[in-house]
């Protein structure tokens, strides 16, 4: 918008100009103005046209007409506002468009010379001038075609990685429910035999022993009971997740993910609540770095605290650091940090942005 604004202004104190000059030499200015009004016109569709080439030719044609129907002694504006545009064009259309725009624009640049001069020599700097034009447009065209074709690729790519983690996701879903499936069939109904076994004996021969036994039996099928739900259901905390997360993330977007577990993390032991936590604090950290970090990199750290706490830092760079106010995300992160026992702590270097905390270790019953 900015770039639009500029060229604008430009092209309009280079047309105010051109008309300054005609009104000290000619009174008779209706078509004259009305032609100026057709070239603004044109020019300020060329943004938005899908065919700008059309509109070029006719701005180059309309500025001949103005020449020729008002000749000044000095021809020098005429040729600059023919310049400016053709110099536009090189930006904006396509190779073969533009080749097609600089004969035409050789043409009239022509006939505007050998109206006031008959000086050949212009003639041959112009040639040299839209020879390198038009080397520098096929340039810019190969460049640009390289560029849709890096975006097709990149996007291809993704698609791809993306097809690729839905897939293994979808297998592991499978193999987790079959081997829920057999825990229940095999081990699940064994205990259950077993438990009514023992029952049977404990009511033929009452004994201390027995009811020991259906203690632990109990306890064992409680615990193959609880291993089956878990299979069963879709995984969304602990460590497994947070990878899983990270996958997704990077197989969608730019972002490069260095997640590194230091020694002792693992051992950490987290409640469930606090493993779905630790989940949304990195899941909402790596979706603020992917909206407002000036870098691709983002580094993922956990450890393991002196005093036996689960450490985590999340950090990307900055270039021109800015002030910056927790938002609606970082504020709900705290807070649920904050109600599992936890610390949040974000603040911002003159080349990081980090996310820090640490979340206490408790026994999972």
């Amino acid at each position: 918008m900015k770039m639009l604004i500029v060229r604008s202004l430009l092209f309009a104190t280079l047309w105010t100009l051109y008309l300054y000059h005609h009104f000290h030499q000619s009174k008779h200015l209706a078509i004259l103005l009305f032609i100026s009004s057709i070239v603004i016109g044109s020019y300020f569709f060329v943004s938005a046209a899908k065919r700008p080439l059309v509109l070029y030719i006719a701005i180059d044609f309309l500025l001949v007409l103005a020449e020729w129907r008002y000749p000044l002694s000095n021809h020098m504006y005429s040729l600059l506002l023919l310049l400016y545009v053709y110099t536009e064009s090189i930006f904006r259309l396509p190779h073969s468009a533009f080749r097609v725009l600089t004969c035409f624009h050789l043409l009239c640049s022509s006939m505007i010379i050998l109206m006031k001069t008959h000086q050949i020599e212009w003639l041959f700097i112009l040639m040299l001038l839209s020879s390198i034009s038009v080397l520098f447009n096929q340039n810019m065209s190969e460049k640009e075609e390289q560029r849709q074709l890096y975006e097709q690729l990149l996007g291809e790519y993704r698609r791809l990685k993306r097809l690729n983690y839905q897939t293994e996701r979808a297998a592991r879903l499978e193999e987790r429910t079959r081997i829920a499936r057999d825990i229940h069939d095999s081990v699940g109904h064994k205990l259950t035999a077993l438990l009514m076994q023992l029952e049977m004996l404990s009511i033929k021969n009452p004994r201390e022993e027995y009811e020991e036994l259906k203690h632990f039996v109990r306890e064992s099928l409680e615990e193959t009971r609880h291993a089956v739900r878990a299979l069963k259901t879709e995984e969304h905390e602990g460590i497994s997740s947070v990878l899983q997360l990270i996958r997704k993330l990077e197989s969608e977007s730019h972002i490069l993910v260095h997640f590194t577990i230091k020694r002792g993390a693992l051992s950490v032991r987290l409640t469930n609540q606090q493993n779905v936590v630790l989940y949304r604090v990195i899941q909402e950290s790596l979706t603020n770095a992917m909206r407002h970090a000036q870098s691709r990199e983002v580094f993922v750290i956990l450890g393991k605290s002196a005093v036996g706490e689960l450490e985590f830092l999340i950090k990307n760079r900055i270039f021109d650091p800015k002030p910056f106010q927790l938002g609606f995300g970082l504020k709900n992160m705290k807070e649920r940090v904050k109600e599992v026992g936890g610390t949040l702590r974000v603040f911002q270097t003159n080349e990081e942005f980090v996310i820090q905390g640490t979340l206490l270790a408790k026994e999972v019953s």
